[in-house]
């Protein structure tokens, strides 16, 4: 912890433009909040969304690892398939919770079913989500491919580095969630969401320059 909070660390984070542009998309949604009356519910259905996008994007380095040193192609096929259907269970399973938790609802069938339900959650849903995907193809093509992270990464590594994150920051979500909803003062618990959010973006970013600054050093991010 000590180490995240290191001021040079800090100071060497924010000189890139992509730690910038991901704490940008972190804030976005308090345009969300501020213009478009968002609550708790769009916002735990974005964060949840999120969570779909960090599994394509892993899928995307299961299969570029294929490439590399540590990879294999068939091999990476067949964990590709395998992240698929495992990730998708542990989704739709997470996103059934939360529909119960935020609407009474909870019937859907389907991941896609779920999936309907959060994009209709909030207005333009869907920009939130973009920009959310632009930031991990910006990650990928940057940093996993452009600074050669594929070449020493393992597929097997990669396929199981979401849950832990997930799991964090959604059951803090969740717990946020809980106090904008039974709360008497419901923006500020809403606020209170985001900056939870902002905060946890700001340790990723910090953990992302000391990968980089430090590639042999194993720091899960």
């Amino acid at each position: 912890m000590r180490r995240l909070t290191d001021p040079s660390l800090i100071a060497r984070t924010y000189r890139d433009p992509l730690a910038w542009f991901s704490l940008a998309v972190d804030v976005l949604p308090l345009a969300a909040i501020l213009m478009f009356g968002w609550g708790a519910t769009p916002l735990v259905a974005l964060y949840w969304l999120e969570n779909l996008v960090i599994g394509a994007a892993t899928l995307a380095r299961i299969v570029a690892v294929g490439f590399g040193k540590n990879g294999h192609l068939l091999g990476g096929v067949f964990l590709a398939v395998f992240f698929t259907v495992h990730y998708g269970i542990f989704c739709f399973g997470h996103g059934l919770f939360l529909m119960s938790f935020a609407s009474d609802e909870g019937n859907a069938q389907t991941l896609g079913a779920v999936v309907d339900w959060a994009m209709v959650t909030g207005p333009h849903m869907w920009v939130f989500v973009g920009a959310i995907a632009a930031v991990n193809v910006l990650y990928f093509v940057v940093d996993f491919v452009g600074k050669g992270e594929f070449r020493s990464a393992h597929q097997v590594t990669l396929m199981f580095s979401p849950y832990g994150r997930i799991v964090a920051l959604h059951v803090a979500i969740i717990l946020g969630a809980a106090l904008a909803f039974q709360g008497g003062d419901p923006l500020a618990g809403v606020l209170g969401l985001l900056l939870l959010r902002f905060v946890f973006g700001i340790g990723l970013s910090l953990v992302r320059r000391l990968r980089l600054d430090q590639p042999d050093i194993k720091v899960d991010a």
